[in-house]
């Protein structure tokens, strides 16, 4: 089933910008909703937020019940993190704090099977359907999954042009928060200076024919990068959306 949901998204994001938020909850329920309301994708966070791998996977069920992208963004570009989101069923893989060529090689090199990569094998996994699914066919398909990485310093910036030499990756996401930081104005992801610097790297990518995406949390910004060539438009993380929702619920109840 994942097999076509990579294609189908791959279909879309070529076609037109696709949407989906960064998740923070460990219930299935939420994940579900997301699919329903028609996200495209949604990436389950290991980085910031209390998932593990052992729950993650009922997160990716859900996704896949409604034909919505599972992404996992990793901790860190590490070989057990990598290999154990993809053995679950991960329909791609997001890394962050990439700096240079090498870490861009190092994350192909983990996420593929050979000869793209040296991804570890095992077919008694999920993402093989707990080996039903033949050999070759497993190890040939699995390397369809997407592997996106975050560029979010000055190192990477610095690094851009090497970085984009690199092939085997699908899209480049730009951090804006931890470019805030970087550029000496945490949390200022408005601010003129993160900005340019976002607009020099989509610019870059677009030169290339690289995918870009980035996150945001208003509709208004959305739709300006997505102007500016953005393709995979983060959304705003799940748990913030909802309390949203609950807040302006509450106040066009109001009795005034």
């Amino acid at each position: 089933m994942i097999t076509k949901i990579i294609k189908n998204f791959k279909s879309k994001i070529y076609s037109r910008p696709v949407f989906g938020p960064f998740s923070k909850t460990i219930d299935p329920a939420f994940i579900e909703s997301t699919g329903y309301a028609g996200f495209d994708f949604v990436i389950l966070d290991l980085e910031h937020g209390p998932n593990s791998v052992e729950n993650v996977q009922n997160l990716i069920r859900a996704a896949q019940i409604t034909n919505m992208l599972p992404v996992v963004r990793v901790k860190e570009n590490c070989p057990s993190l990598i290999g154990e989101v993809l053995d679950i069923g991960a329909g791609g893989i997001q890394v962050p704090q990439i700096k240079n060529a090498e870490d861009v090689k190092n994350v192909v090199k983990l996420a593929k099977f050979a000869p793209e990569g040296m991804r570890g094998m095992c077919r008694f996994v999920r993402a093989a359907n707990y080996s039903s699914m033949k050999s070759d066919k497993y190890f040939k398909k699995a390397n369809d999954a997407l592997i996106i990485i975050q560029l979010e310093g000055i190192e990477a910036i610095k690094n851009l042009d090497e970085i984009l030499e690199i092939s085997g990756y699908d899209i480049i996401f730009i951090g804006p928060y931890d470019l805030s930081q970087s550029l000496g104005i945490p949390g200022q992801v408005n601010n003129s200076l993160v900005k340019n610097e976002m607009v020099k790297i989509i610019e870059k990518c677009k030169q290339k024919g690289i995918l870009v995406g980035n996150f945001t949390d208003t509709e208004k910004n959305a739709l300006e990068w997505i102007k500016l060539g953005v393709r995979y438009v983060s959304y705003s993380v799940d748990t913030g959306i909802y309390y949203n929702a609950c807040k302006n619920i509450l106040s066009s109840l109001k009795i005034k």
